[in-house]
């Protein structure tokens, strides 16, 4: 009897120690108040460019391409700063094949303050054109906030994109991208072909930015 007291005082006594240390802990938590963050985040974005559109015609905000007119909060749309305007003339449809470059960030949480990285085409520090490979996506095969962006583009554009999480991954983890994560992509539309050609190949150089949309 006194051996089972004795054992049980010290599971307790190693229960106390193991939260103390979880209380003495000091790394600090990545992604404290995410959803809410990330809702305040995108809606200040969403308000700013709602006003900076009526002016300025590299700022714009588009409803998801899903979504009738009678949609019209914040997460029904994403935002778009344009960085470059390309010279294509075709848009990509939703059952085209595009060849984009693309960087995907979060918004800034502790250890980023500049948003982490979570994917991204490119293998220099900086993008580049001359040296970087763009990827082949289906249109229709990337999150909806994505896809509305592409339906909107021109070969050699180059947009910075801000999705909420609703047209994103919503409100379950994606691999490193945590649940209610707002999407910032740094992208540029290579070129595009549509459903039932067969595309040649693509060089991923500046001066063939319209290579697709020729051939």
């Amino acid at each position: 009897m006194k051996k089972d007291i004795l054992y049980i005082l010290m599971l307790m006594m190693t229960a106390v120690g193991l939260s103390s240390c979880n209380e003495d802990n000091n790394t600090p938590d990545e992604y404290p108040d995410w959803k809410a963050r990330n809702e305040e985040y995108f809606n200040k974005i969403y308000k700013e460019a709602v006003s900076d559109a009526k002016t300025n015609p590299n700022v714009k905000v588009i409803r998801n391409w899903s979504l009738p007119e009678t949609h019209n909060k914040p997460e029904d749309f994403i935002v778009v700063k344009v960085l470059k305007k390309g010279t294509g003339t075709q848009l990509p449809l939703y059952t085209d094949t595009a060849y984009i470059h693309y960087q995907g960030r979060l918004i800034p949480s502790t250890s980023y303050p500049k948003g982490m990285i979570f994917d991204q085409t490119w293998i220099t520090e900086e993008f580049n054109p001359n040296t970087n490979t763009p990827k082949k996506f289906a249109v229709s095969g990337v999150v909806s906030g994505f896809t509305t962006a592409l339906q909107y583009m021109r070969a050699g554009d180059r947009w910075m994109i801000y999705i909420p999480y609703q047209l994103g991954y919503g409100a379950k983890n994606n691999n490193k991208i945590p649940a209610y994560s707002t999407l910032v992509f740094d992208v540029t539309l290579a070129g595009s072909y549509h459903a039932g050609r067969t595309s040649k190949e693509t060089k991923a150089k500046a001066h063939d930015m319209q290579y697709l949309n020729q051939n």
